[in-house]
């Protein structure tokens, strides 16, 4: 073929296979966002139907399922409020501290986890009351980045990574305990930047070091990760951003839907999305018993207190009056003989009331019932404290091991406006959850207010002043009328009787 003729259909071809690529691609890229949209859209509708608008959300049910969102408070809220509340034995087995068990315990009535909000599948959800607490986005992923980082430089008192593994886990095979490593999702977190730290510690051992001036605490490179890198990771992606909006939804990996992993990454990759969770993640802080902000802790700390803490106690001493009630009833009905034939049936019997008797005495000693909101909330202000001061302390040792890096309020305040900004721009579903957040938070302020309104109205109508029962003011006075009244009559008939003599 002639040489003049042979470009000019090379050239052809070219734009050909261009044109079939681009069109191929845009076919693959339409098709996956319509496979994506049909997934998202049959997940919300589902999820949907199995929100039902409860009247009675304001009402306590038997088991109280605290949500935890990482890096919102919610350790002080378990350590310092729920745990004063709830005697051990009501705990369900392992609560907070791990994430798969099974609550079918008898008698369980809190239940505290990192779980998602997928975890209800597991709960009598006509029985169960859900709190949760909520957090600034960029506030949550800035403590997020501090606490991972925090944590992880707790392993470099070792001289090696794979010392630093082996020593971890054989501490937790031996104590049998459940470490920060156990728990979602930090036993994501954690080892990504323990391994992180100890490769940038051994670069900076043979001489690789950028030597750069050390006045950011989120941007040292030759210590830690920078902010900036940490939060375009693939992790922090797939974990961190809207990590409160994908929890409450449901959708984590940690998930316990089938469909959750396919649905996260399908709104992470087109953020149109987005939209469908966020509108469930909403209705479900709707139909929830409190929701408090973690920016706003005092109002949040008081108004739980008033509005959950106040029924808990209410509960828990129903409980033990009703345990103990049936256990005496059970008592009084046992006969008073028994024959060899039915001796063991009568020891099976005996073990089995000595258990209820067992867990009724234990809930009746753990549970205070002179405890009042009052009490309860004098008690938090002192264990949170006694927890704050040590938290610092350990925060203060671990982070001496990637010094200079010192993360801090004053230190924030080198981050650059771009990276705060792309925070926000990672975190779009979170900004409007939050925003909603502090709507249903003003709501419920408004509510405990009427209804102590309410009970005041009560009180007023039941006691007169300085705590004199109203019965009492109401008899006196009767009394004093009859009183004056029969005076009254007497010295009227006096007075008829010496006319007459007259």
């Amino acid at each position: 073929m002639d040489h003049a003729l042979k470009f000019p259909l090379l050239l052809i071809l070219l734009l050909f296979h261009l044109d079939f690529t681009t069109v191929s691609a845009n076919s693959i890229s339409h098709t996956n966002f319509g496979h994506c949209e049909k997934i998202v859209k049959k997940w919300a509708s589902s999820s949907s139907q199995d929100l039902q608008v409860n009247e009675n959300k304001h009402n306590l049910r038997d088991l109280l399922f605290f949500l935890h969102v990482p890096r919102t408070g919610g350790r002080t809220y378990f350590h310092c409020f729920l745990k004063k509340l709830y005697s051990r034995s009501l705990e369900c087995p392992r609560s907070y501290d791990e994430l798969r068990f099974d609550p079918s315990t008898r008698n369980c009535r809190l239940l505290a986890t990192h779980d998602d909000y997928s975890f209800i599948s597991k709960l009598p959800k006509e029985k169960t009351s859900v709190v949760t607490i909520l957090r600034d986005p960029s506030e949550r992923v800035l403590s997020t980045y501090e606490f991972s980082i925090e944590v992880a430089a707790r392993f470099l008192v070792h001289p090696n990574l794979t010392s630093a593994t082996r020593m971890a886990g054989r501490i937790r095979s031996k104590n049998k305990q459940v470490s920060t490593l156990d728990i979602w999702p930090w036993k994501y977190l954690v080892p990504w930047m323990r391994e992180d730290l100890f490769a940038r510690r051994d670069a900076r051992k043979i001489g690789i070091s950028n030597h750069q001036r050390w006045n950011n605490s989120y941007d040292m490179e030759d210590f830690v990760m920078p902010l900036h890198e940490y939060i375009n990771d693939p992790v922090a992606r797939d974990i961190i951003h809207n990590g409160a909006t994908f929890q409450v939804a449901g959708l984590t990996n940690n998930s316990y839907l089938p469909e959750s992993h396919e649905v996260r990454h399908c709104v992470q990759r087109y953020q149109s999305l987005g939209a469908y969770v966020l509108e469930v993640a909403k209705r479900r802080l709707d139909d929830m018993l409190y929701v408090g902000l973690t920016e706003q802790h005092r109002e949040s700390a008081t108004l739980f207190g008033d509005v959950v803490g106040s029924q808990v106690i209410s509960q828990l001493i129903e409980l033990s009056s009703q345990m103990e009630h049936a256990y005496f009833n059970k008592t009084e009905q046992r006969p008073s003989f028994s024959t060899s034939s039915h001796g063991s049936s009568h020891h099976g019997n005996s073990s089995i009331n000595k258990k209820e008797s067992g867990l009724a005495s234990l809930i009746h000693q753990e549970t205070n019932e002179t405890m009042t909101v009052e009490d309860l909330m004098e008690t938090y202000e002192t264990c949170i404290s006694t927890l704050r001061k040590s938290h610092a302390t350990r925060r203060a040792a671990s982070l001496k091991h990637i010094s200079p890096a010192n993360f801090s309020k004053e230190a924030r305040r080198q981050i650059l406006d771009t990276v705060l900004q792309q925070i926000i721009s990672l975190n779009r579903l979170d900004v409007e959850l939050y925003k909603h957040a502090q709507e249903i938070f003003a709501k419920q302020q408004k509510y405990a207010s009427q209804k102590m309104v309410a009970s005041g109205m009560r009180e007023s109508i039941l006691y007169y002043s300085d705590g004199v029962p109203l019965w009492k003011v109401i008899s006196l006075a009767t009394s004093l009328f009859l009183l004056v009244f029969l005076v009254f009559l007497f010295v009227n008939a006096r007075r008829r009787t010496m006319k007459i003599k007259v």
